[in-house]
């Protein structure tokens, strides 16, 4: 029998394509849907896991996570610089890391923060060194520069008028190791030189006459050739990343300024809400795909049906053979389940190279490495869509089941 079908097939070739390919593209809208967004999650998850609570101005959570932690360009309220002085001087930390932003060079953001923050990020340096003074930068793994690149920093973009800085130019002094985060595709330089190409500088809010202050500013920090004490009259930060000693100091630290001023989170609390949302989208997406797997199964039952109307010659002359109706249930049944359970594997096939891309256009884009692959639920669902296909098959198969000889032979 299968020799049989298969050789029915083969005649049958372009009709067969069709309904595979219907079936394929049906099966990968699904399939890529599921595979992306679950990418997006372990992904994201993962990027976030590199901070542990994040600390600025009162305003949007979800913002100052995409701003701090993934990097998207958008302007954030300046909370008090004085915050960070606080934070440091703080027993319940282990480091607190400011970060600043707003300028950029070939499409790569340019964070100001500390040496501390670059080494806790990657875990140290692939090549190179971490930067020593403030004409100096480090780039992530996915940076497209070479070492001694020099860099001229631009604020803003040239689609929204940026221009570029002629105060200062950064010298690449080293790369870090990969993070999977969208820090791989940063420019880390000393934040005191984001604040001096902006018209800032650490403690210049004080009062000159307080003569003692000038003595703190030289106190070295073991973390960093840079002077990384923090006056009390540092610069407005956007955000602050701070690393609790344990997890109770993290959440008395995240209850502590909590206060209105300002906000203190952790990323994985706001990815938590982000997941909800993007849970509602992905239903709206797989009801789509279910929704175009029935109109392809309605319109594969339509060809079907005309496709054993054009072959009941073909049943009438085997049945006149003396092929018996179980035979004849039983090869329509098979030719049809093949075609389906081909366009399901090719589906799955299809869906998961559309999801390779995405991701890759996403971690390309965003430095975010977004995992894809398939798990055990994806087995089960390709058994029900399996199952689904042998159902769908049988309404062929009693068709050709129920055309006597005479009737399809007149026909």
């Amino acid at each position: 029998m299968i020799r049989f079908v298969l050789a029915d097939l083969r005649r049958l070739w372009a009709g067969s394509i069709v309904v595979v390919l219907l079936v394929a593209l049906a099966t990968a809208l699904g399939v890529s849907v599921i595979l992306q967004e679950r990418a997006l999650r372990l992904g994201s998850a993962r990027a976030a896991d590199k901070f542990d609570l994040v600390i600025g101005a009162g305003g949007s959570e979800t913002q100052l996570i995409l701003s701090s932690v993934f990097l998207q360009p958008s302007p954030l309220p300046l909370m008090s610089g004085d915050i960070l002085a606080k934070l440091s001087a703080d027993p319940r930390v282990e480091w607190a890391a400011p970060v600043g932003f707003g300028d950029s060079f070939s499409g790569y953001p340019i964070i100001g923060t500390t040496k501390v923050l670059s080494e806790a990020i990657s875990g140290g340096l692939s090549e190179g060194k971490a930067f020593a003074n403030e004409g100096e930068a480090v780039i992530g793994s996915a940076v497209n520069l070479a070492i001694g690149t020099e860099i001229k920093p631009m604020h803003g973009t040239i689609e929204t008028g940026g221009h570029t800085h002629t105060e200062l130019a950064y010298h690449v002094t080293g790369r870090l190791q990969p993070t999977g985060t969208a820090w791989d595709r940063a420019i880390l330089v000393p934040i005191q030189a984001v604040w001096h190409i902006h018209g800032l500088e650490a403690g210049e809010e004080a009062e000159h006459d307080h003569a003692g202050e000038a003595d703190h500013h030289d106190e070295p920090n073991p973390h960093s050739g840079l002077n990384e004490y923090w006056p009390a009259k540092t610069p407005g930060l956007p955000a602050i990343l701070v690393k609790p000693k344990t997890i109770a100091d993290a959440y008395k630290l995240r209850q502590d300024y909590r206060n209105g001023t300002t906000i203190a989170v952790f990323p994985g609390e706001v990815l938590t809400n982000l997941y909800a949302t993007l849970g509602d989208a992905k239903q709206i997406l797989v009801a789509v795909a279910s929704g175009a797997q029935v109109l392809v199964a309605a319109s594969l039952i339509l060809v079907t049906v005309i496709h054993i109307g054009q072959r009941r010659r073909q049943i009438g002359a085997l049945r006149a053979f003396g092929a018996p109706r179980g035979a004849i249930l039983g090869i329509v049944w098979l030719e049809f389940f093949i075609l389906v359970a081909a366009g399901i594997g090719l589906g799955f096939a299809l869906g998961y190279a559309a999801a390779l891309v995405l991701a890759g256009f996403f971690s390309q884009n965003s430095g975010v490495i977004l995992p894809v692959g398939f798990k055990s639920e994806d087995g089960t669902l390709a058994a029900i869509l399996l199952t689904f296909a042998a159902m769908l098959a049988t309404l062929p198969a009693i068709l050709a089941y129920r055309q006597s000889p005479a009737q399809a032979l007149r026909g």
